[in-house]
């Protein structure tokens, strides 16, 4: 592993954050406890909101609204007031999944993973959002994680984290897929569970890998770069601003003392812009 600044952002322990996104007209991190049903926020101030079900990813719409997903739909929610109006349902009449991992596209897109509470094998699915419409794209999803996107738009990769590969699928014009996914990054071999990604501008994939305390960097050819370590086991997900990392980690199951804190790191990079997602 190679040597990196890491720093704790947010000392809040959650059971499993996840979904970090950056705001770039609110210079703000939002992140989730999706078990504490919690969505947490720290820019010029620290916010906090607590729901009834599930929350796990979202998108930014404008300065006040996200694209936010929870167990049951994707619901529009206004960070002023806290108030929140669904858009669509997401597999609200299947009481055994949950959202999980997610991410706004270059199209305007937003890509949500579905997977079982319990981690049910072949639960979950992965869908799209894209201009009034929902389209399951791929489904028999143990864990879905690793949503995010290359530069130019015409590239997206997702994982079962269950299955140890990363895959990667071509995207038309406006976003959608074409043809079949093919495996990226194989980690069976390194015994390494991948869970969420995110792409830099300059294309190269950063993987939280469950398990191991660390982000992995693969060029866009899948060839593994370098590891930055974290003082958490259980990394869940980075997100970017401008040459900022952020990493979020789980608590649940391990005796760590920063287990569930959100990291920062300087990864010497430059991310891409957190996309914007068209309602």
């Amino acid at each position: 592993m190679t040597g990196a600044q890491v720093a704790v952002f947010d000392d809040q322990r959650c059971a499993l954050g996840e979904g970090p996104i950056w705001h770039p007209e609110r210079k703000a991190l939002f992140w989730f406890d999706i078990l504490g049903k919690a969505l947490f926020a720290k820019g010029e101030r620290r916010q906090a909101w607590q729901f009834d079900e599930y929350v796990s990813a979202a998108g930014w719409v404008d300065h006040d609204t996200l694209l936010m997903a929870s167990a049951t739909g994707l619901w529009r929610f206004d960070i002023c007031t806290g108030a929140r109006d669904l858009v669509v349902g997401l597999e609200a009449d299947n009481a055994v999944t949950r959202s999980n991992d997610g991410r706004a596209d270059p199209q305007g897109g937003f890509w949500i993973g579905t997977m079982g509470v319990d981690a049910e094998a072949h639960a979950g699915a992965i869908y799209r959002y894209y201009r009034g419409e929902l389209r399951r794209l791929f489904d028999r999803i143990t864990i879905s994680n690793a949503i995010c996107f290359a530069p130019d738009g015409q590239t997206a990769y997702f994982t079962d984290t269950f299955s140890q590969r990363i895959q990667r699928v071509a995207l038309d014009a406006d976003g959608w897929p074409t043809g079949a996914p093919e495996v990226f990054i194989d980690l069976r071999a390194d015994g390494l569970n991948p869970d969420g990604c995110v792409v830099d501008a300059g294309g190269n994939l950063w993987n939280a890998q469950w398990g191991v305390g660390r982000v992995a960097c693969y060029d866009a050819d899948g060839v593994f770069q370098r590891s930055i370590a974290l003082p958490a086991s259980q990394t869940t997900c980075p997100a970017f601003d401008g040459t900022r990392m952020f990493v979020t980690s789980a608590a649940q199951g391990v005796d760590e003392p920063q287990a569930g804190m959100t990291f920062e790191i300087e990864p010497g990079v430059m991310g891409q812009r957190e996309h914007q997602v068209i309602l």
